[in-house]
């Protein structure tokens, strides 16, 4: 099924505001935190930050790449409105008896470099997603929905944490343990996108049932600065 593009859908919104939401707490949270579990380190945002690409695979499968398109450059632009407005608050001096200046500066304090690597990582790794998954879902004539999502989920990771990474701490990291992080990130990533296929499947199945729409991309432009629908 194939919509024009001035249909109006009853859940495209909710799922635009649940991918931002997610893509804000994974860039002003993750960033925050080594952790390490059963001997893997990692940043913490790698434990929310796959929903993101769950959403968005979910939102290209369902409305097509160029409303992905759309709510991808919606995502880029709440990043960088919420790191200046970070950068702007941290900014003010605290008034006189507040003393959580230091708590607030180590917790949402990230360095222009690494807000800078955020918004371009994301901004490589969801449209590098978008775009593989549009292309398997026509190849494969929308069948094997699981190896699109896991696919798409796996390139688009892998580009955005060679993009992040080095970006954000080449030099201030030991190269070994940016390399454990970078690898260990990605395989975290894709692995909670597969972990989370039953839950695609069901979301994917609802919203081409009641949206009554199922786009192929066939005669796409993918141009990531074309934003037309």
């Amino acid at each position: 099924m194939k919509t024009s593009a001035t249909r109006n859908f009853k859940y495209y919104d909710l799922r635009d505001a649940a991918f931002v939401t997610v893509l804000l707490c994974s860039n002003l949270i993750g960033p925050s935190k080594l952790g390490e579990l059963w001997g893997f380190t990692f940043a913490a945002g790698v434990l929310f930050f796959p929903f993101s690409y769950i959403f968005g695979d979910v939102l290209t499968e369902v409305y097509g790449y160029s409303r992905a398109r759309k709510v991808i450059w919606a995502g880029f632009a709440a990043q960088i409105f919420a790191s200046l407005m970070s950068m702007v608050v941290l900014a003010f001096p605290p008034a006189p008896g507040w003393t959580h200046q230091a708590a607030l500066e180590t917790a949402f304090g990230a360095a222009p470099r690494i807000m800078l690597a955020s918004v371009v990582a994301y901004w490589a790794g969801e449209f590098v997603n978008s775009y593989i998954l549009a292309k398997m879902k026509v190849l494969t004539q929308g069948r094997m929905l699981w190896a699109r999502t896991i696919g798409s989920t796996l390139f688009g990771q892998l580009v955005d944490s060679l993009v992040f990474y080095p970006l954000a701490f080449w030099g201030l990291w030991d190269t070994d343990q940016l390399l454990v992080v970078l690898f260990t990130g990605c395989a975290i990533k894709t692995g909670w996108e597969a972990l989370m296929t039953p839950f695609t499947y069901k979301l994917v199945a609802f919203l081409k049932k009641h949206e009554g729409v199922d786009v192929y991309d066939t005669d796409t432009d993918f141009n990531p600065f074309h934003i037309k629908v």
